[in-house]
């Protein structure tokens, strides 16, 4: 809400906060624009005369950094023609002072539907998803079109990221959409996970070394941010490293250089730097184990993808997008059996969304007569089985059951590895950590 009258911005903001709507005010249109820039909202109502910076400056400003924000621009009487030019700019609707409560509640409610409905057929577009990169961020929740809304603003500037949000949510793919809507997108995304290297060979991973710099460097060799020199680099689970690399990679951000293990030169790199956690950033600096003033060069813009159970909404969609992926790898076709989808639905998904798409992939490989049934998805199957007190439970109940479905309808080990996305090593672990029998190929 923008007005440059106290009263009136007092008054219209009880007015819609009765509604129940969420409402921030802004005293004039400079202000305006510094909320703008840092909020992502779904109406703008603003008077016209505000002074230096006018309504039709936020309206013009709105449209570009916002363009699903629908404005509403309210006019004094007489003022027709101001009203015209604002709806040629890109206006919602206009409203003329005075009003009543009624018809202005009336006038936001339209744009809310409408913000909406182009909400949804925006970014559910074919050609916006290709020309954004964002194929595999499916969803048409508040909270995806938010992200995608952000990621669209952010991602041409060099901000450094921060990701977060639970195992399985996607973050890596919000780190993969930013480098690609970048002016860094023609160079290369080099993505690490501290937590698969050992802490004493991740400094020679990024950093590289020179001959000789330990044992068995017997060669010069380049490290990864050299790799993503004028591209992006993405730490994926950085609280996992010790505060002691902390250190040295806060020096890498301010400093934009980097050393080689053995070297005595410093060699600059130019990489966007994205970071990417499940964990509490602030709890871990409470405990030592995280520094503080990393976290801060680290948090300049935060995305934070919410859990698949707080996103309901966007499941038949995720599961439609997997239904055609896997169809299309495994050549054959199965459709959900009815009722399937209200026990999607109803399960919480301790893995988020990498969850689903291994049920769906388990249950098209096993799906019988075109028809993916209740019994060919893991989780569904068993309803008996124990739920699990702690995410890591439930996790690795969800795991035990893919596994025991998945050699009860298949041939070989060989077969049940390829259907579960492992290594046979890696199943034989798993038979060996739940004690399930099976007999090799």
């Amino acid at each position: 809400m923008v007005d440059d009258q106290k009263n009136m911005r007092k008054t219209l903001s009880i007015m819609l906060k009765g509604a129940g709507y969420d409402v921030q005010v802004a005293r004039d249109g400079a202000h305006a624009m510094q909320l703008i820039d840092g909020e992502l909202f779904d109406i703008v109502v603003t008077d016209l005369k505000l002074g230096q910076v006018d309504g039709l400056d936020v309206l013009r400003y709105s449209r570009e950094k916002a363009p699903l924000t629908e404005v509403i621009v309210m006019t004094a009487y007489g003022t027709v023609e101001s009203a015209v030019i604002a709806m040629k700019m890109g206006a919602h609707d206009y409203i003329q002072k005075p009003f009543g409560e009624d018809e202005l509640l009336l006038r936001v409610g339209r744009a809310i539907e409408r913000r909406q409905l182009s909400g949804e057929i925006f970014l559910m577009a074919t050609e916006f998803r290709e020309r954004y990169k964002f194929e595999n961020i499916i969803g048409r929740s508040r909270p995806i079109r938010e992200m995608i809304t952000r990621i669209i603003r952010l991602a041409p500037t060099d901000t450094t990221v921060l990701i977060t949000g639970e195992s399985g949510t996607g973050k890596e793919l919000v780190a993969r959409a930013t480098h690609a809507n970048s002016k860094r997108a023609d160079h290369a995304f080099v993505p690490v996970n501290c937590a698969a290297i050992a802490e004493q060979l991740l400094e020679s991973e990024l950093f590289g070394h020179q001959r000789g710099a330990f044992t068995g460097a017997v060669s010069a060799r380049k490290g990864l941010f050299e790799e993503a020199d004028g591209g992006t680099f993405f730490f994926d689970e950085i609280a996992s490293t010790t505060p002691n690399f902390q250190a040295k990679l806060l020096r890498v951000i301010q400093d934009q250089e980097i050393r080689r293990l053995g070297g005595n030169t410093s060699i600059k790199v130019n990489a966007r730097i994205i970071a990417a956690t499940n964990q509490d950033l602030q709890d871990a600096i409470e405990r030592k184990v995280f520094r503080e003033d990393l976290y801060y060069r680290l948090n300049v813009a935060r995305f934070h993808m919410p859990p698949l159970r707080e996103r309901k909404e966007d499941i038949p969609l995720l599961v439609e997008h997997f239904l055609v992926k896997y169809q299309s790898r495994f050549s054959r076709t199965a459709r959900l059996d009815e009722g399937v989808m209200d026990h999607l639905l109803a399960y919480d998904y301790p893995g988020n969304v990498r969850e689903l798409e291994n049920l769906i992939e388990q249950g098209v490989a096993l799906a019988v007569g075109g028809k993916l049934r209740r019994e060919d998805i893991p989780i569904l199957a068993d309803k008996t089985h124990p739920t699990g007190s702690t995410l890591k439970e439930r996790v690795e109940i969800t795991e035990q059951i893919a596994i025991e479905t998945t050699l009860k309808s298949t041939h070989s080990l060989r077969e049940a590895a390829q259907v579960l996305g492992l290594s046979q090593t890696t199943l034989w672990r798993k038979l060996k950590k739940y004690e399930i029998e099976a007999h090799e190929d």
